[in-house]
């Protein structure tokens, strides 16, 4: 995964491609194992880091969508319980069946939840994660400690997945490499080429050196997320019409002590109509999430007044206390690409993907949702082979084991599951160096030895790669991370063999990011 290497091999190919996927997300990732599984010559390129945008930002939910269901747009449910189990399946390092609460405070609520839930159940089939069940109010209680008692009647339960969002990502990555992919990120694409009036490659700039380089492929497919559009803006027979609308979702992250349980709370509608969930992961608990229209996509996102202000209050209403200023541990936004169809919230928005493929040929996928990433990918990768008359072979992801594969996923809300299969090379190689076995910070669970691995087997550049997506510090504890800044810059410029002066210019490139995250009352 050395990246000099990966660029000198680039600036060196000649023959075409089959595929070239600009986006290095959920969608992106997703395509590329699909079609380097069925035996495609594929490259990936991301101008940032992978994940870096949506993918990384998620509610970390593995889920069929229980409010599209209450939509009635059961084709999607369908497609995402199928999915997650696909998900639970194939990386059970990274995703975990999860029993959700939906406390109730009047007795109609009961049933008309209950018999939902009872659908969406059945809708999973043989891939169900387990039956819903009618609570009492004392079982309520227990599975949901703290959670507002007065007017409590009772409650209902479903199973439901969730997962570590950007580690997925990498298994995505690191999968995609070893079926023969070449991935490489800071890598932005400012042009594409043409031949024949038809879409042939693309040029691309690589972010830390500065130069270009040409990529030639049969396929060019857009999976560029909330950025869609700009690389549409690049295509000579681009869209005329505006294709997306972006809303944004906000959460904020609180102490376990907040929901000390091992389920997680669903609260069905807010009152202005969302769906809010409190959920335990990785020893913190997510509040989320907000779903509001922005007028333009952004690469740091950040959450808004009223946003803030939603989440705390309904924090406080459900789970019993105000938190303070120093109690909320990180907040952060992120954005959604949503397919116009028609006007209205975005929240009403439908999370089908959409296929576009344009007069030159490009292809664009967008829209969807985590969970039915493969689907996406399956998708896309069809119609490139239709299009541009690639083999399309048959799809093999439903049942692919990704990098890391291993038994007991019961067990991932210890950090260090998370490695899966790659947990023993990790521990030896921190065994080599007694200063890698050290804490980053005493709120932390990561290891610097994890610095060093992030740089070497996961493609990690700067500072803010290793503290949000390869670790999930900036994330859990924005404070402990802005803290552990300084040791992790120091560890990745050994390791990289950067400068004093880079190394610096990381740290206050972080800086300026992680202050987004440090949650102020407004």
């Amino acid at each position: 995964m050395d990246r000099s290497s990966i660029l000198k091999g680039l600036g060196e190919q000649s023959a075409a491609w089959d595929v070239l996927i600009i986006g290095g997300g959920a969608t992106g990732l997703g395509a590329a194992v699909e079609a380097a599984s069925r035996g495609l010559r594929t490259v990936l390129v991301e101008r940032f880091d992978f994940a870096k945008g949506t993918s990384s930002r998620s509610t970390k939910l593995v889920h069929g969508g229980v409010r599209y269901l209450e939509q009635m747009n059961v084709t999607l449910v369908l497609d995402a319980l199928r999915e997650r189990g696909y998900m639970l399946r194939n990386a059970p390092h990274l995703v975990r069946n999860t029993a959700f609460v939906i406390p109730a405070y009047d007795l109609f609520s009961i049933p008309y939840y209950g018999v939902g839930l009872k659908v969406y159940e059945l809708l999973s089939g043989k891939l169900s994660l387990g039956p819903s069940k009618v609570l009492s109010k004392a079982r309520t209680m227990d599975m949901l400690p703290g959670v507002k008692a007065d007017g409590l009647k009772g409650g209902i339960q479903y199973q439901d997945g969730q997962f570590d969002d950007a580690r997925y990502a990498l298994a995505l990555l690191c999968t995609f490499q070893e079926l023969g992919g070449t991935a490489i990120n800071y890598a932005a694409v400012t042009g594409l080429l043409q031949a024949g009036g038809k879409v042939a490659g693309a040029r691309v700039r690589d972010g830390e050196s500065g130069e270009e380089f040409e990529l030639r492929a049969k396929t060019v497919l857009n999976a560029s997320g909330v950025f869609t559009e700009e690389i549409l803006a690049l295509d000579e027979g681009g869209l005329a019409e505006p294709l997306l609308t972006v809303s944004q979702g906000s959460h904020v992250v609180l102490p376990r002590a907040f929901l000390p349980g091992d389920s997680a709370l669903m609260i069905p509608k807010t009152s202005d109509g969302r769906v809010l969930f409190a959920i335990p992961w990785h020893d913190a608990v997510i509040v989320g999430t907000t779903d509001e229209g922005v007028p333009r996509s952004s690469v740091e996102p950040q959450a808004m007044t009223g946003e803030r202000n939603f989440l705390i209050e309904y924090v406080t209403r459900y789970l019993g206390r105000k938190p303070s200023n120093a109690e909320v541990l990180s907040v952060w936004a992120g954005l959604r690409p949503l397919v116009r169809k028609g006007g209205g919230k975005t929240s009403k928005l439908s999370r089908d993907h959409t296929i576009l493929i344009s007069k030159t040929g490009l292809i664009t996928v967008t829209g969807g949702k985590w969970t039915t990433y493969r689907k996406m990918g399956e998708d896309a990768i069809d119609r490139a082979c239709e299009t541009h008359g690639l083999a399309k072979g048959v799809s093999k992801t439903a049942t692919l084991k990704l990098h890391g594969w291993t038994e007991g996923g019961d067990g991932i809300e210890h950090w260090a599951k998370v490695y899966g299969s790659d947990l023993p090379q990790l521990e030896a190689l921190i065994a080599t160096d007694e200063r890698w076995n050290a804490l980053l910070h005493p709120r932390l669970p990561y290891r610097l030895g994890e610095v060093v691995w992030a740089a070497r087997f996961e493609m990690a550049r700067t500072v803010e790669d290793v503290l949000a997506r390869r670790t999930r510090a900036l994330f859990l504890d924005s404070r402990a991370a802005i803290e552990a800044a300084p040791a992790v810059a120091k560890a990745l410029a050994e390791e990289l063999l950067r400068s004093d002066t880079w190394m610096e210019q990381d740290l206050q490139a972080f800086y300026q990011v992680a202050r987004g995250y440090v949650y102020e009352e407004s």
